[in-house]
């Protein structure tokens, strides 16, 4: 219902923004030519449409819209697929599904071995004479066998009537199949049997990529209990083995040939017994193989085919719903069960990613017993404790207090500022941001501020000075090429996996890429402006101040950007790693379980984070470069 709804407000917001969009464009400004900066501000119209269309595809592939619009479609497609799955096994014995009777291939493969096999005898130097007369001998005679199950005038008349038997029940199930009143109620017991199961069975997606196999509808379970005929028809069947007393005579004597050949033979003779195995599994293949004469089987295809266009007939809607809503895959069955088949097995549902993101936020659920973001209640104390450094305390004036001769302790002032400084004092407490996302968040963010707080000082330094730039550069393009993951271990090893490890990577990724966005920065400065800035008398304070910093600015937070985006990749890579917190470390623990929606879901939240740090710097950069691009 809620998917429905969603699905028809996008479809309305991209409509109303393209028509937004044109009328927009007729009001444009005559001197907004091509190339003009001015042309590509604004447009959140066209976002709604980029946004609206992305929602639109992932709601289609992932057939959350089949299941919002046609809620009971997967469960009628799987008792459709039973009914495939049955009838394919039958339909390869025609030319059908393949383009020649089964009994056709297996008897043109079967002579090509046959033949295959007495030329290698022949042609073998370690054979001796009598043992390859011999060996062709029995190919022949396994050859000869080939006919006696071709025959017509040798089929049994047991089997032309279990055949006869077998194509009147398909033939009976294509007009009882075709009835409304197809399958009839066995009895009242059954059927409210039927209805106490159906009611524990999970909908479509409460199991993940399963689909309730029960089924639901009055179409399918039409379709299921045809599948349960279909099976037992096709079992019997191939139970069914076309040996009449001829064939059986022949293989009689073939197997008593091989079997006092095998008891002559010693351990010496590997390559004798090799051949004589083979043999005998060329006659054990056509043996158990479903061999009939040509025409044996035209009435029971003739049953199968009609059966197969009255299946089609009544999917009605389905066939249309199938095509459409469930695009490049569909529901297949395997015996009793059935699950997606294509996009649905690796793109989940919104709906039930949602579903289950919301659970995962939820600190009585979580992942891992840790929910993706929630809040805790923490004391000012804890928080004080931890920004402030003991030493502090160390470095007041005094000593610390000495317990008196009653047993008590009198505080002064240096133990008060020790109380303070190690959070040992009480306070109010305030909701702290907690869980998987917020561990993330915070990692990526630590390592980007110091990596800006102290590259882009050094990057200006090396950009304005000859011996800074000599000085580090070597320094920093040593250890800069080097991808991070390549430093992760080593860094994992000497920090921990815990937080000061993580932070520590990150800020090496973007230390180097801060430096050489200020040093091209700096190095790119207008030399006639900073002429300007001395002609006027200002200072190497001012002009760094008001001339070379605003001028590297572009640079700076364009590296910025740059540096975001390598501090998540690197950032997910270490908690791959080592962690036991962050979404690196969910969508690492999903991916051994094959959690799809979970690691759908740490994409999808890594992208937000990411694209939250960087509509922020844009915004930064609108309001701190406002010339930027203006000449």
């Amino acid at each position: 219902m809620i998917t429905g709804i969603i699905t028809f407000l996008i479809i309305f917001a991209v409509i109303g923004s393209i028509l937004y969009g044109q009328r927009l464009a007729k009001t444009e400004k005559s001197d907004a030519v091509f190339g003009n900066p001015e042309r590509a501000k604004g447009g959140v119209h066209w976002v709604i449409v980029g946004t609206s269309f992305l929602l639109l595809s992932w709601l289609y592939y992932s057939w959350d819209i089949a299941k919002a619009f046609y809620p009971k479609s997967a469960n009628e497609l799987c008792q459709v697929a039973k009914v495939n799955e049955s009838l394919l096994s039958l339909k390869y014995l025609f030319p059908i599904e393949e383009r020649h009777h089964k009994s056709t291939a297996l008897i043109k493969r079967e002579n090509i071995n046959i033949q295959k096999k007495i030329t290698l005898i022949q042609n073998s130097p370690d054979l001796k004479d009598k043992d390859k007369e011999l060996f062709v001998k029995l190919l022949n005679k396994t050859q000869r066998t080939i006919p006696l199950l071709t025959d017509e005038k040798l089929l049994e008349d047991d089997t032309k009537n279990k055949i006869a038997d077998l194509t009147n029940r398909i033939t009976w199930l294509t007009e009882d199949f075709q009835k409304v009143s197809y399958p009839p109620i066995k009895s009242i017991e059954e059927e409210n049997k039927r209805i106490e199961e159906l009611k524990k069975q999970l909908g479509w997606g409460a199991t993940g990529m399963e689909v309730p196999p029960l089924p639901e509808s009055k179409r399918g379970l039409k379709f299921h209990a045809a599948a349960q005929e279909l099976n037992e028809v096709s079992d019997e069947f191939f139970s069914m083995r076309n040996h009449n007393p001829e064939y059986l005579k022949l293989l009689k004597e073939i197997r008593d040939e091989i079997k006092e050949y095998k008891d002559g033979l010693d351990d010496s003779q590997e390559l004798e017994m090799t051949y004589i195995k083979e043999i005998k599994k060329l006659g054990q293949r056509i043996e158990y193989e479903s061999v009939f004469p040509p025409n044996a089987l035209d009435e029971m295809e003739k049953s199968i085919r009609e059966f197969d266009v009255a299946q089609k007939n009544e999917q009605g809607n389905l066939i249309y719903i199938d095509a459409l809503l469930f695009p490049a895959g569909t529901i297949v069955a395997s015996g009793p069960t059935c699950a997606e088949d294509g996009p649905g097995r690796w793109l989940p549902k919104p709906s039930d990613t949602f579903r289950i993101f919301g659970d995962l936020l939820k600190p009585s659920v979580g992942f891992k017993m840790i929910p993706m973001i929630w809040y805790e209640m923490m004391g000012v104390n804890r928080i004080v404790g931890f920004i402030l450094p003991d030493w502090i305390a160390d470095v007041m004036p005094g000593k610390y207090p000495v317990h008196s001769e009653d047993g008590t302790v009198k505080p002064n002032f240096k133990s008060k500022v020790l109380d303070v400084v190690t959070g040992e004092f009480k306070a109010f407490k305030i909701p702290v941001p907690t869980g998987h996302i917020w561990d993330s968040f915070l990692r990526v963010f630590l390592g980007l501020t110091l990596g800006i707080i102290l590259g882009v000082p050094l990057g200006l330094f090396m950009g304005l000075n000859r011996f800074a730039k000599g000085f580090f550069d070597p320094l920093v393009e040593l250890y800069r090429p080097v991808p991070p993951l390549a430093w992760a271990p080593l860094v994992i090893t000497v920090f921990g996996i815990d937080n000061l490890g993580k932070v520590f990577l990150l800020f090496m990724v973007s230390f180097s890429i801060m430096i050489i966005s200020a040093r091209a920065g700096a190095s790119g400065t207008q030399l006639s402006k900073i002429h300007a800035a001395h002609s006027l008398g200002a200072s190497r304070w001012q002009i760094l101040r008001e001339v070379i910093f605003p001028n590297s600015l572009p640079e700076i937070l364009t590296g910025v950007r740059v540096a975001v985006g390598m501090c998540w990749g690197t950032l997910v890579a270490a908690e791959f790693l080592a962690g036991t917190s962050g979404i690196g470390f969910v969508e690492n623990v999903a991916r051994k379980y094959m959690q799809y929606e979970v690691i759908w879901i740490t994409i999808f939240v890594m992208g937000m984070l990411g694209l939250l740090f960087d509509v922020t710097i844009r915004k930064i950069i609108d309001k701190t470069i406002p010339w930027r691009g203006k000449g």
